[in-house]
């Protein structure tokens, strides 16, 4: 058995982009998990994505009580063997991957937003972190991105990150 997820976290709609670009839609169509890892900005967002299939999401700093009220800070989920964590923000770059080592040992694969800039590294205790930037908003970044990935077998695998057109 394969599962095959979608990466987006930082949609900023309305505020980056009127709406969730075309090839996110396309995406999620196609994956069977959608993880998000915060700041969707408005409620519909969220019920756009839940429309094209499920959402494994957080809430970010930019997201208002209505959301919160729907989403938790910090989901978890074993997928495939494959301990995963959701979480918008993780702080600096310096010294995330030990920061994140003491504040999630018990994860396999933390996915994380916030910065807008893709990050893929693995920390000393093999913890994988994933941030699949902004799909709406480049921030210092030559594009707008998502990623997609497969977890099979306890291990994730064909993580692509994907540059998305703004509409």
């Amino acid at each position: 058995m394969a599962t095959r997820l979608l990466l987006v976290a930082d949609t900023h709609v309305p505020k980056r982009a009127r709406t969730i670009p075309d090839a996110v839609r396309r995406a999620a169509s196609d994956v069977d998990l959608i993880v998000h890892a915060g700041d969707w900005v408005t409620e519909p967002v969220l019920d756009e994505l839940l429309a094209l299939g499920p959402v494994l999401g957080v809430w970010g700093n930019n997201d208002g009580a209505d959301l919160r009220a729907r989403l938790p800070e910090i989901a978890r989920a074993e997928i495939e063997g494959v301990r995963v964590c959701v979480i918008h923000e993780t702080g600096a770059a310096v010294g995330r991957e030990q920061r994140m080592d003491a504040a999630f040992g018990d994860t396999d694969l933390l996915v994380f937003g916030h910065s807008h800039i893709p990050w893929d590294t693995t920390t000393p205790a093999g913890m994988r972190l994933l941030n699949p930037g902004s799909p709406t908003d480049r921030r210092r970044q030559p594009r707008c991105t998502m990623m997609t990935l497969t977890l099979v077998d306890g291990e994730l695998r064909d993580l692509r990150l994907h540059g998305v057109a703004r509409g």
